[in-house]
């Protein structure tokens, strides 16, 4: 790729994008937006050729929605952003360089004027035994959909056990993490496997156990009360096992030990505990808070007026929340990108700079059939109502495959869900301890595996 992209006789400035999550995607498209083409070269560097629209994951583990669905072309949506498949490796803030490998192994070099990092977040694992190895984790679509081809494996082998004590633990699913995602994959998980039950006469509703375990003493901890209740009482009434003030003190091939003393027999834990920003930004040099980076409030690194950072992974002072950084939202995320969009831009002289302000405007949870809480403007709704807040601000929020997913929703109401399983995610392929990695090692460790196998053919 050329470093002297020129038009009329003129080099356009180079804007480099570091991951396409919600803060690198909307930035983008405000940038694409704002400055003509001529003005600008837009660049992403990305591993994969979409955004993840990760609130409607738990939906595709599920049964609910296609993968596709989550997935926004990058290409379609964002025309004039060049791609690079790869992840970084190296940003020399200095040299204004910035070394990618792609997704073959090969190492390039890319000169930018202006960087916004937007790297967002990794899966966070704690310290606790066995959980990289045998944990299944959730934040990206191959992981969603490993997790549903899993769950319905595990009930297939169920049937055909001979041993009773098998038998159970396969039909035992455990999720860790009562949060946003924890919440909602164990919703819509019981939800699968009471409607895959219906082609398996040898297992009972009753057979089946959901156990959802947290720390907090009651589920979704980061919501009002009056939300949180009742979206326990659903999943109680369902006949979800909900173990609050307890968390996980080992995970093994066959069961899970609770810090309680108790120990449950299962092939399936699922780890939602939540996320840490992309260790990354550490090797940066440069001020941080809780490993997030720290900018000012247009979004800027001090002392590097070229670099940006939004998202998870920077650390943005709460305009309202004095003392306080925005929590790591998609909401956050997502509007912090076009704010760095429009800064960018201004610092080359297109429009004014602007701060970063903006108060939370509630949540929703989705947690299958006719049940769903949210907090509109702060207005608490349970039911029927909830639902039709969550479908509409999420058909509102995403950027594309909007008609798609209303489609895949209106079908799922009026007939029952396709439960088939793919295998075509390895287990190897969602593994814990390999998306803990820094993205730096495990691109490293992906280039070193090629060349021991294209030394291994020479031989």
């Amino acid at each position: 790729m050329s470093d002297d992209v020129r038009v009329g006789g003129r080099r356009r400035p180079r804007i480099l994008v570091i991951g396409t999550g919600f803060a690198g995607y909307h930035c983008l498209r405000t940038l694409e937006r704002r400055l003509a083409p001529d003005e600008a070269e837009l660049i992403a560097v990305n591993p994969t050729d979409y955004m993840l629209y990760v609130p409607l994951l738990p939906e595709v583990s599920g049964g609910a929605l296609d993968p596709r669905r989550v997935a926004v072309p990058l290409r379609t949506t964002l025309p004039r952003t060049r791609l690079v498949l790869g992840n970084v490796v190296e940003l020399d803030l200095a040299a204004h360089t910035c070394g990618v490998l792609d997704v073959e192994g090969r190492k390039r070099t890319l000169a930018w004027d202006r960087v916004v990092i937007t790297s967002g977040s990794v899966t966070r694992l704690l310290s606790i035994p066995g959980v990289a190895e045998h944990a299944k984790g959730f934040k990206t679509v191959a992981e969603g959909v490993f997790l549903r081809d899993h769950v319905l494996r595990q009930l297939e082998l169920a049937e055909l056990a001979e041993d009773v004590r098998e038998r159970a633990a396969r039909t035992t699913f455990v999720v860790v993490g009562a949060g946003y995602s924890g919440t909602e994959v164990v919703a819509q998980g019981h939800e699968l496997t009471r409607q895959a039950l219906r082609d398996h006469g040898g297992i009972r509703e009753q057979d089946l156990r959901w156990v959802l375990v947290d720390m907090a003493d009651r589920v979704l901890p980061g919501l009002d009360e009056r939300l949180s209740g009742p979206a326990e009482q659903v999943l109680r009434e369902r006949g979800v096992e909900v173990r609050l003030k307890t968390s996980v003190s080992e995970v093994t091939r066959t069961c899970v030990r609770l810090t309680d003393g108790s120990e449950i027999p299962t092939r399936t834990v699922v780890w939602c505990v939540g996320v840490r920003p992309d260790p990354h930004v550490e090797k940066l040099g440069l001020p941080t808070e809780k490993g997030r980076l720290l900018v000012d409030e247009h979004l800027t690194v001090p002392d590097h007026p070229d670099v940006f950072a939004a998202g998870d992974v920077a650390g943005v002072h709460d305009a309202y929340h004095p003392g306080r950084l925005t929590p790591m939202t998609a909401q956050h995320a997502q509007r912090q990108g076009r704010i760095a969009g429009i800064n960018v831009a201004a610092s080359l002289g297109r429009g004014q700079r602007r701060p970063y302000r903006h108060r939370d405007l509630g949540f929703v949870v989705d947690l299958a059939r006719g049940a769903a809480v949210a907090d509109p403007l702060h207005v608490p709704l349970r039911g029927w109502p909830a639902k039709l807040v969550a479908r509409a601000y999420h058909l509102l929020a995403m950027p594309a495959n909007r008609l798609r997913v209303l489609a895949d929703w209106c079908t799922d109401m009026v007939v029952r869900r396709q439960v088939v399983q793919f295998g075509m995610v390895s287990e190897h392929g969602v593994s814990l301890a390999e998306a803990d990695q820094i993205p730096a090692a495990r691109a490293a460790g992906q280039e070193r595996e090629r060349a021991s196998s294209k030394s291994a053919d020479q031989r």
